[in-house]
């Protein structure tokens, strides 16, 4: 039934008190599992790298339970069932799903998230999965985007906001993108469509959003917090709607971050701030890749990956994803 002797699996080893390094991590070899009655087997083609990761190994809960010390590190997988004891699920099938950084997956139908194809294996961990999912719905049940309004959007070309402004674009909205280096700048406005695209590492941010945008920001979309989201809030405009996807710019989870107070920004100018976490969506999955599907085939809707080779790129991979090495959606390819 397998298709090889070893299963090459990463490890949590230790707890990282921030952004996990390579230390963190131990490649172990394992035999190949047997799916158990129910199960299926698969073997990965793609590992996903999200910066979501980055919580799910702290010494705290948050939205999802820690990774145990010696566990498979947590993970979206794309591949393919090489066996099967699931009478829903055949020897040949591609899936994805929580499958963890492996080779090879013995899971139940409970760890499945969607069916895919060879064509799109790649692309269902990225803009057809949670980060083209959390792009879409975190910006239209909370951003409530209108034609003509402004909205800004921070790590602007990473997997999540390079889709958030596009969707912004073909909600009729002018978008503004604040992300870190000059290539990515360029991505920003030459390959996401940006109006404009505003580079922390060299630049003033709030001074740059007060000449871009005079009459204010009617949405942010705030996948950092920190020293960029303070720069931001002296600027939304009456009304507004701040979207929390994620808050990049804190390595930890404890102690609690503390900075600028925002509730008067909120207070006088009646805006709105919310938190997004995807899994409480997941009942959407099918109509919203639907609708991803669709924009990409028109050609309104483009993406990046940032393809990694071999499961030895793990351990490192989440941490070169916060040192901002990646262009794109980081993944890592095993087939």
């Amino acid at each position: 039934m397998n298709t090889q002797a070893i299963n090459a699996r990463v490890l949590l080893v230790n707890r990282p008190a921030g952004v996990a390094q390579a230390s963190d991590f131990a490649i172990v070899d394992a035999p190949v599992p047997d799916p158990a009655p129910g199960e299926i087997l698969v073997r990965n083609h793609y590992l996903s790298v999200d910066p979501a990761m980055r919580g799910w190994i702290a010494d705290v809960g948050n939205y999802a339970a820690p990774v145990a010390i010696g566990d498979v590190m947590r993970s979206l997988c794309s591949g393919k069932i090489v066996a099967s004891r699931n009478p829903d699920y055949a020897v040949g099938e591609y899936v994805t799903g929580w499958f963890g950084w492996q080779d090879y997956a013995a899971v139940g139908a409970d760890r499945i998230v969607q069916r895919t194809s060879p064509a799109e294996a790649k692309m269902a961990l990225g803009i057809l999965g949670l980060n083209g999912m959390t792009a879409l719905l975190a910006l239209t049940t909370i951003g409530e985007p209108k034609p003509g309004q402004t909205v800004v959007v921070s790590t602007a070309a990473g997997a999540v906001g390079s889709a958030v402004g596009q969707i912004a674009r073909i909600h009729g909205c002018r978008t503004i993108g604040i992300t870190g280096g000059p290539a990515k700048v360029r991505d920003c406005v030459e390959l996401f469509g940006y109006d404009a695209a505003i580079d922390y590492r060299a630049e003033d941010v709030g001074a740059r959003l007060a000449a871009l945008c005079p009459a204010g920001i009617d949405i942010y979309f705030d996948n950092t917090a920190g020293a960029i989201s303070d720069a931001v809030m002296p600027h939304l405009a009456q009304k507004a709607r701040v979207v929390v996807c994620g808050t990049a710019s804190y390595d930890r989870w404890e102690p609690w971050p503390e900075g600028p107070r925002v509730e008067r920004h909120l207070l006088v100018k009646r805006a709105r701030m919310e938190g997004f976490v995807l899994f409480d969506h997941m009942d959407r999955l099918d109509e919203t890749v639907a609708t991803l599907r669709s924009w990409i085939a028109e050609g309104r809707l483009t993406y990046q990956e940032d393809v990694l080779s071999g499961i030895e790129a793990c351990p490192d991979a989440l941490a070169g994803l916060y040192r901002g090495e990646n262009r794109g959606k980081r993944i890592v390819q095993l087939v």
